[in-house]
């Protein structure tokens, strides 16, 4: 049980929870909020999250990816935990779950719920799956950004309604940079590996410089977004409260941009995963202080 409880990677839900509270927050300051939709569009989300870690868990171990030179925490097929057909059905089996809650949204709001869900599961798969295999081509940081960021937020935003906002869409960008901090310091730390196994990510294709600088103009977006939704799309002035709790993890950014590398990034990705659930909360309870609309 301990092993599989690993292989869930409890730590990257905070990718599924920001946007969601960051959705949930903007429908309720709409005044369409409603409960249902949000905890469906939040279960969907995790379980499209764990199915991306199970997939990424079986074909990196199949692949030797995540061999005993790896540097972050132990994968379960890699090290021989769990065997590849156990690993493959426990994804089949998430697969199977994530379809209800994508069902029942397809029914309340909206047929893009179901191409939704069927992308997101073919992305979770395909991240590491041949013959995609995104995060092998350099691509796994697009839909990162793209899935825990701005269709995240508006999607959940729009399960309330069906309305799909722009104001949605934009405060989408801070999440979505968060997450792709996160990946990208993951890949930064774990280049040297991924580049002797052929996966080719940005920081594999263009360095260590680009990974750095990647990530420190990520944290700017992030920083950012709240900043830019109060003066442009009439949120109040507090959901800055964001960019303060971003701006508490600053030294991680720091850190990374005067060179920290290898293991020492561990606590770097620690600070960013606990920036998503802290983030996500920050911008909602800001968006909560001028009351809402009822």
């Amino acid at each position: 049980m301990r092993v599989w409880v690993g292989a869930l990677r409890l730590k990257t839900l905070g990718a599924s929870l920001c946007p969601v509270l960051i959705g949930a927050a903007l429908a309720k300051h709409d005044g369409v909020f409603v409960l249902t939709p949000i905890v469906l569009a939040f279960a969907g989300a995790c379980l499209l999250q764990i199915a991306s870690n199970f997939a990424n868990d079986l074909y990196d171990g199949v692949r030797g990816t995540d061999s005993g030179d790896r540097l972050g925490p132990t994968r379960a097929v890699g090290s021989g935990l769990i065997t590849p057909r156990a690993m493959r059905n426990a994804l089949i089996f998430v697969l199977i779950l994530a379809a209800i809650p994508a069902f029942f949204l397809t029914k309340r709001s909206g047929a893009i719920f179901a191409m939704i869900g069927v992308v997101g599961a073919i992305s979770a798969v395909a991240y590491t799956a041949p013959p995609i295999a995104l995060a092998y081509r350099g691509l796994g940081d697009l839909f990162v950004f793209a899935f825990f960021g701005p269709i995240a937020v508006a999607g959940t935003r729009a399960a309330c309604d069906g309305a799909w906002t722009t104001t949605a869409l934009l405060c989408g960008i801070g999440s979505g940079a968060i997450a792709v901090c996160l990946l990208a310091t993951n890949n930064l730390r774990d280049r040297v590996l991924d580049a002797a196994n052929g996966k080719r990510t940005l920081a594999v294709r263009y360095g260590q410089r680009s990974a750095r600088a990647q990530i420190g103009a990520c944290h700017l977006l992030a920083l950012a977004t709240p900043m830019i939704a109060w003066r442009c799309c009439a949120l109040p002035a507090s959901v800055m409260l964001a960019t303060l709790v971003a701006l508490f993890a600053t030294p991680a950014t720091i850190t990374i941009l005067r060179g920290r590398d290898g293991a020492a990034l561990n606590g770097n990705l620690a600070m960013f995963g606990a920036l998503l659930y802290c983030y996500g909360a920050a911008f909602a309870v800001g968006s909560w202080f001028d009351g809402g609309v009822a």
